[in-house]
C-alpha cells in the first residue's frame, strides 16, 4: 500500500537533483585520439604529422601530469567542469553580450490564435505575462515535472535561473546574482519590471498571495504606456547594459557613486521576476519568413531591454513576441520548454481570457527614475553608438523549409538532426569550396548540474561525402554509401559527448589546469591546427538543434568569417535561423540557406533511391 501511495505522487522539479551522477572525466587517450579525428579534415599531410607528434608529447609528458591534476579535481567537486565553464565561456568574457552571447528569438504564436494584429498588444501581453507566472509559480511549489531521456532524469538547476536571476558586470570578470528561491526554501521575489521609452517601472506581480489576473495586469502595463505616451523619452540607462563588459562595470561603479538610491533600482531590476519590454517596432512576419522577429529579438532596442536579465519578453506593437535572455545562467532548453508550454496554454484557450473580470485594489506601478549626470548620459550615448554599430552588420535570416520535416526523415529511417546537419555541411562545403569547422551542441544533462559538451559534426566521414556529391563521376551508389557512413559516424560520436565522452571540455580542463598553475601554454594549443579546427571558439558553423517543438532562437556567429545557424525541426518543415556578419565578405545568410534547401532534397532523392 504504502509503495502505491508514493508512486501516485507526483514527481518533484527538483527531487533527483542529489542523485544524478558526477560528470566523468574521459580517458587522455580517448579525447586526444578524438582530437587527432577531429583536425584530420583541416590538414595536409605534413600539418596532420606535425599535429601527432605534438600530441603524441603531450600524451606522454605534460598531459598526463595535467589530466592526474583534473582527476585530482574531479574527487572534491560533483561537476569539475562547472565553475570553468561558467567564468571561461561566459562571465570573464568582455565583448558586449548583448549581441554576442545573449540569445533570441521569436514568440511562434502568430502560427495560431495571434496572428499580427496592431492594437492587440497590451491584451495579449497581459494573457501571455499571466501564463509565465503560471509556469514561474509551478517552480516555486517544485509541481514542474522533471525532464527525462528516456526513463533517465536530466539536471534541473538551470530551471533556477530563468527567474529572478541576472548577471552584474565586473571590471575583469561578471558574476550571476540569483534571487529565486522554492517555497520550501523561503520568499521569492514576485516583481516585475516594465521598460517603455527608456524608462523602467515596477509593480508585484502578486496581490495577497494570489497572481494578478490578465485584465489586472493589463491595466498595469497600460499605466505604463500612458505614463510613457505623455512625457519624454527616459534616460534610457538600460543601453549601458549592451556595452563592452569592463566599460559597463566602471559606468554601474560610477552611477552607484552618484547616489545610493541607484543601487537600490539595480537590486530591484536584477531581483525582478523578469523584464517586459513595451517595443514600438512592428516586425511583421509569417509562419515562413520569421526574419525580421528574430533580427528584433538579437538585435533590437536598448534602452528598453536590461541585458543582463536571464529573460526579458519583447512585446511589439504588431502584437507579436519575442525574447531575449542572456546564456550565463541557462542553456536554451530552459527557455524553449517554458515558450512550448506557453505556446500549448494559449492554444488551449485560443489566445483569449475566459475568467473572472473582477479588480482588487492593487498600487499603481511604481517610476524607478535613476539619478544621472553629464558623465552617465555620455557612457550611455556611447553605449547606444557601440551597440548600433555591431548591430548594423548583422545579418538574420529565418526561413521555413516546407518541402518536408521530421516525418518524412523518419520514414527514410535516418536521423533528423544528422540529416539536418549533414545538410548544412553540404550548403557550407559547395559555398566554400572547403569544409567548415563546425560545433554541434550536445547536451550533458544526466548529470549533476551537466549543461553541453561539444559535438564536432565536420567528420572525415561527412567530408568525403561532399566531395563525393561534387564529384560528378560518382555514382548515386557510392554517393549514398559515403552519406550512410557520415550519418554513423555523426550518430555515434553524439552519443558519445551525450554520456559525457567528448574531448572539447576534456581540453579545456587541462588548458586551464595548466594556466592556474602558472606553467606554460602546452603546444598543443598553440599549434596552428588546433584553432583552424574550430578549438578555442574558433567554430565557423556554430550551430545547435533547437529542438522538436515550435520554438526557434538565433545566435550571432562565434568568429567574424563564421555563421550561427540554429533550427528546429518539426513533422512538415525545417525552421532555420542563420546569423552572419555583413563586414565579412565570403559569407552571405541567404545563400546559405539557398544551399542549405538544395541539400535537403539532393539527401532526401539519395535517401529515396536506396529503397528501391
Amino acid at each position: 500500500m504504502a509503495n502505491h501511495l508514493s508512486q501516485s505522487l507526483p514527481e518533484m522539479t527538483f527531487e533527483y537533483q542529489n542523485s544524478l551522477p558526477p560528470l566523468p572525466v574521459p580517458s587522455l587517450e580517448n579525447s586526444l585520439s578524438k582530437y587527432l579525428e577531429a583536425v584530420r579534415p583541416f590538414a595536409s599531410e605534413d600539418e596532420y604529422k606535425g599535429t601527432v607528434q605534438i600530441v603524441r608529447k603531450f600524451q606522454d609528458g605534460v598531459g598526463k601530469e595535467l589530466h592526474q591534476k583534473l582527476l585530482q579535481r574531479a574527487k572534491t567537486k560533483k561537476n569539475w567542469l562547472e565553475e570553468w565553464w561558467l567564468d571561461t565561456a561566459y562571465l570573464e568574457v568582455r565583448i558586449p553580450s548583448q549581441l554576442n552571447v545573449n540569445f533570441g528569438g521569436p514568440g511562434p504564436y502568430l502560427e495560431h490564435c495571434w496572428p499580427p494584429a496592431e492594437g492587440t498588444y497590451l491584451e495579449r501581453a497581459s494573457l501571455l505575462i499571466w501564463h509565465t507566472l503560471q509556469y514561474w509559480n509551478l517552480l516555486v511549489t517544485e509541481r514542474l515535472a522533471p525532464q527525462k531521456a528516456g526513463k533517465t532524469p536530466l539536471d534541473m538547476d538551470q530551471f533556477r535561473m530563468l527567474f529572478c536571476t541576472c548577471k552584474v558586470p565586473g571590471v575583469t570578470k561578471d558574476t550571476i546574482h540569483n534571487y529565486f528561491k522554492t517555497e520550501r526554501e523561503g520568499p521569492c521575489p514576485s516583481h516585475l519590471v516594465v521598460m517603455c521609452h527608456g524608462r523602467i517601472f515596477t509593480f508585484d506581480a502578486l496581490c495577497d498571495g494570489e497572481i494578478l489576473t490578465p485584465p489586472e495586469l493589463l491595466s498595469q502595463l497600460r499605466y505604463v504606456k500612458q505614463r510613457c505616451e505623455g512625457e519624454p523619452e527616459g534616460d534610457g540607462v538600460a543601453a549601458l547594459t549592451s556595452e563592452e563588459r569592463t566599460r559597463w562595470a566602471k559606468a554601474r561603479e560610477h552611477l552607484i557613486s552618484i547616489d545610493p538610491h541607484n543601487k537600490t533600482i539595480l537590486e530591484t531590476i536584477q531581483s525582478s521576476l523578469f523584464v517586459i519590454s513595451l517595443d514600438e517596432t512592428k516586425p511583421y512576419s509569417r509562419p515562413e519568413n520569421y526574419t525580421n522577429m528574430t533580427l528584433e529579438a538579437l538585435s533590437g532596442n536598448p534602452t528598453i531591454r536590461w541585458g543582463d536579465k536571464s529573460y526579458n519578453i519583447l512585446v511589439f506593437w504588431d502584437g507579436t513576441f519575442g525574447s531575449n535572455c542572456d546564456h550565463a545562467p541557462f542553456d536554451a532548453m530552459v527557455l524553449v520548454s517554458m515558450c512550448w508550454y506557453l505556446d500549448e496554454k494559449l492554444k488551449d484557450t485560443d489566445g483569449k481570457w475566459k475568467d473572472s473580470v473582477t479588480f482588487r485594489p492593487i498600487p499603481t506601478p511604481e517610476e524607478l527614475v535613476f539619478t544621472v549626470d553629464e558623465k552617465v548620459h555620455s557612457d550611455i550615448s556611447h553605449a547606444k553608438q557601440q551597440y548600433l554599430e555591431s548591430t548594423r552588420d548583422l545579418q538574420v535570416v529565418c526561413y521555413a523549409f516546407t518541402a518536408f520535416g521530421k516525418v518524412t526523415i523518419k520514414q527514410k529511417k535516418l536521423h533528423p538532426d544528422t540529416f539536418v546537419q549533414l545538410a548544412m555541411q553540404l550548403a557550407y562545403y559547395r559555398m566554400h569550396r572547403r569544409p567548415g569547422s563546425c560545433y554541434e551542441t550536445a547536451m550533458t544533462r544526466k548529470f549533476y548540474h551537466g549543461r553541453t559538451e561539444t559535438m564536432r559534426p565536420c567528420t572525415l566521414e561527412a567530408v568525403n561525402w561532399c566531395k563525393a556529391m561534387m564529384d560528378p563521376t560518382c555514382d548515386a551508389d557510392a554517393r549514398r554509401k559515403a552519406m550512410l557512413q557520415a550519418f554513423s559516424k555523426h550518430n555515434q560520436l553524439m552519443a558519445e559527448a551525450q554520456e559525457g565522452k567528448g574531448f572539447d571540455r576534456h581540453l579545456l580542463g587541462l588548458y586551464l589546469i595548466a594556466k592556474e598553475e602558472g606553467w606554460p601554454t602546452p603546444e598543443l594549443f598553440t599549434d596552428p591546427l588546433y584553432s583552424k579546427s574550430g578549438g578555442g571558439g574558433n567554430f565557423v558553423l556554430s550551430s545547435s538543434l533547437v529542438g522538436y517543438t515550435t520554438i526557434l532562437g538565433a545566435v550571432a556567429p562565434m568568429v567574424h568569417h563564421g555563421y550561427g545557424f540554429f533550427y528546429r525541426i518539426r513533422d512538415d518543415r525545417i525552421v532555420v535561423s542563420i546569423t552572419a556578419w555583413k563586414s565579412c565578405r565570403q559569407t552571405d545568410a541567404v545563400t546559405l540557406f539557398n544551399n542549405f534547401s538544395n541539400s535537403l532534397h539532393e539527401m532526401l532523392q539519395l535517401a529515396t533511391k536506396s529503397q528501391l
